[in-house]
């Protein structure tokens, strides 16, 4: 029996598993409690003797997304084959995988059929570039503020074509940092593009240093350059955006970039080992998939004719299949149904508060130098900054020696990371700033 007979077999035969697919619980509404940022942070389980201010790095799961993972845990040690064939390849309405791209979807601003689901940033980013149309004598254009797997991914896929990546700093000087603008920035991307430009790779939140960069602006920039070239040598605009998704209050499909690439599983909340990419219809139809896909149907009934799949690409040829941890994958909607709950503008109000908060500490200490602007345009949810006198590594011990978990970024040039998110307090900002300023005394 084929897959697609097994799929008619299972919607008709009556074949239940209750309603533990259901719609995941969501978080209760906290648009109107007067404590509802502590209700918030009740959900995490996160140990209560630390201040955690890392979170980013990989997250605690809220309640809603750990009582998610439990529910489909439980259906696949209870019958793993008919969970899967009901909820991998059965009817739509009881597709997991496509509920999630529906959560996705909504939270993007884009549709459902533009979401390839992956398992990290790093998976999604070699997806993409491994899949562009590139060639010899044609580059991709990076920054040199890029991580490393950004770096990583689009030498690899270079190399593979026979094309070339540049690498062009925003700003001369590290110590320029903190007084860089939009327009320098912007200004800059736009003078490094060349003819020979097929790809531009920026990352929306640099991990570094904090730095924000304003996507829809160098978008529009961009559509001025591919204004006067033909469709085949435009700039197409790949977006690392892992630390502004679920931080910022953007629809980033809105912002005019084409491809963006994020985990889940750092400020959406979203369980371990999940991620996505979007990307506008047009942009799919001229990559190519490298991994075998169980999610679009086009590939595998091509390959029960003997035949190559027809027509251009879409996102869906472009989810890794393969078995894997499905009940983190199906519990990612639980995430975005957690952050809906809440609310995107009121989640993205208080990050920005927090932090603003620890810049203004920090600010106030004359052995401190903070590299992340203060502007909110230009900053989201990391904070970076070094100790007059010691070294990234020993301040981050230092911290932690006084229960605040900290971190190092890790770059050549490394400084101190503190990121507050949902689940801190005020109460716990002024107490890292204070343990700051004991290790600076």
């Amino acid at each position: 029996m084929t897959i697609l007979d097994r799929r008619t077999f299972l919607a008709g035969s009556g074949i239940a598993l209750a309603t533990a697919a259901a719609a995941p619980r969501t978080f209760a509404s906290v648009a109107t409690q007067p404590n509802a940022w502590a209700d918030v942070r009740a959900s995490f389980r996160l140990r209560r003797d630390l201040i955690h201010l890392s979170s980013f790095f990989l997250v605690s799961h809220p309640k809603p997304v750990r009582d998610a993972v439990e529910r489909y845990r439980d259906m696949l040690d209870a019958d793993p084959f008919e969970t899967v064939e009901r909820h991998c390849f059965g009817k739509p309405e009881e597709n997991l995988a496509l509920r999630v791209k529906r959560a996705a979807a909504s939270y993007l601003g884009g549709r459902p059929e533009e979401v390839a689901l992956t398992q990290s940033t790093t998976a999604g980013l070699a997806l993409v570039y491994l899949g562009l149309p590139l060639g010899p004598g044609q580059e991709i254009l990076t920054t040199t503020h890029d991580h490393y797997v950004h770096h990583e991914a689009s030498r690899l896929a270079a190399a593979r074509a026979g094309a070339t990546v540049r690498r062009v700093p925003l700003f001369d000087r590290f110590e320029e940092l903190p007084a860089v603008t939009e327009q320098a920035i912007v200004a800059r991307l736009r003078e490094a593009i060349r003819p020979a430009t097929r790809v531009l790779g920026i990352t929306w939140v640099h991990s570094q240093s904090g730095l924000k960069l304003p996507l829809a602006a160098i978008a529009a920039a961009v559509r001025e350059v591919n204004a006067g070239r033909p469709e085949r040598e435009r700039v197409r605009v790949v977006v690392d955006g892992v630390h502004g998704f679920g931080v910022e209050d953007v629809a980033v499909a809105g912002t005019g970039i084409d491809v963006f690439v994020s985990g889940t599983h750092k400020w959406i909340f979203g369980p371990r080992g999940t991620g996505l990419v979007w990307a506008r219809a047009e942009v799919w139809a001229e990559m190519a998939p490298t991994i075998p896909t169980f999610d679009g149907l086009a590939p595998y009934e091509a390959w029960e004719k003997g035949e190559p799949p027809a027509g251009p690409p879409r996102a869906d040829w472009f989810t890794p299949g393969g078995f894997h941890a499905f009940e983190h994958a199906w519990a990612v909607e639980a995430a975005f149904a957690f952050h809906a709950s809440i609310g995107r503008a009121r989640i993205a109000e208080r990050i920005h508060a927090l932090n603003a908060r620890i810049k203004d500490g920090l600010s106030r200490n004359r052995r401190v130098r903070l590299w992340t602007p203060r502007s909110p345009d230009l900053s989201a949810g990391l904070v970076g900054f070094d100790v007059e006198g010691m070294a990234t590594g020993a301040v981050v011990e230092g911290l932690l020696r006084r229960r605040v978990v900290a971190s190092g970024s890790p770059y050549p040039r490394s400084v101190v990371r503190l990121a507050a998110g949902i689940m801190n307090t005020e109460e716990e900002i002024d107490l890292a700033v204070k343990a700051v300023a004991e290790l600076s005394a």
